[in-house]
Parts: structure tokens; C-alpha cells; sequence
């Protein structure tokens, strides 16, 4: 997967929005005021690309044991969040369904009214 596909696969979802919140390095997709995925585009410069995402915490740890590119969140709650190693064992289906796994945990913690203007939303 590269970045542009990473992006445009991001902000395709409703209600998402970018921001660089932290530096300009690090690059936040939101729902709301939540995070569900971010990266480094200087490590996609580099060669060496991974994305954190949301993840359930029982999934996260059989995710982590069958696939060696998905380690506990770097910087994050280890718990709840998991970095992919973008480019390794990683497919780009399995990614596009973690994306979606974390943009759903996400919205499926919105507060209901705000859950019903995403879905409103006209693409």
C-alpha cells in the first residue's frame, strides 16, 4: 500500500478529517474529535511505513501473534491500538479492514446524535 492509497482509503470514510496535531511529521485521521488512525510520512519517505490503529484488545493481541508486521502501538495505549507495518506481512486488504475495524470502533463510541450526522453525511 502506499501513502497516496493510504490517504485517499482514509478520508473516503464519512466525517473523517486530517490534522497534524502533534508535529508536522505525523499525520491524524479523525471521526469527531477522535483519533482512529495516524502515521509518520517521513517513515513512508524512508521506506520504513507503519500506521497505529484502533483496535479491540482481543483482536490486537491474535493480530499481533499470526502477523509479525502488527506490534502493540508505538506511542500508544498498547492495549487499544496497534502499528502495522505497512509493506511487510501485512496485505493491503488486511490493512483496509483494520482501518475499517478502528473507524467503526470509533463511531461506535460517538455520542448518538453525532453517530446519526456521519451517517447523514453525503459523500
Amino acid at each position: 500500500m502506499g501513502i497516496e492509497n493510504y490517504y485517499n482509503y482514509c478520508l473516503s470514510k464519512k466525517g473523517v478529517t486530517e490534522h497534524f496535531p502533534f508535529d508536522d511529521d505525523i499525520l491524524v485521521f479523525k471521526l469527531g474529535e477522535k483519533i482512529f488512525a495516524l502515521s509518520s510520512l517521513s517513515q513512508w519517505e524512508n521506506g520504513r511505513p507503519s500506521i497505529n490503529l484502533k483496535c479491540d484488545p482481543q483482536l490486537a493481541i491474535a493480530l499481533r501473534i499470526e502477523h509479525d508486521a502488527i506490534q502493540p502501538g508505538f506511542h500508544m495505549n498498547k492495549k487499544h491500538w496497534n502499528t502495522i507495518a505497512v509493506n511487510e506481512s501485512a496485505s493491503d486488504e488486511l490493512i483496509k479492514q483494520l482501518i475499517d475495524h478502528s473507524y467503526e470502533l470509533i463511531f461506535n463510541s460517538l455520542k448518538k446524535i453525532l453517530q446519526q450526522e456521519i451517517i447523514e453525511l453525503e459523500n
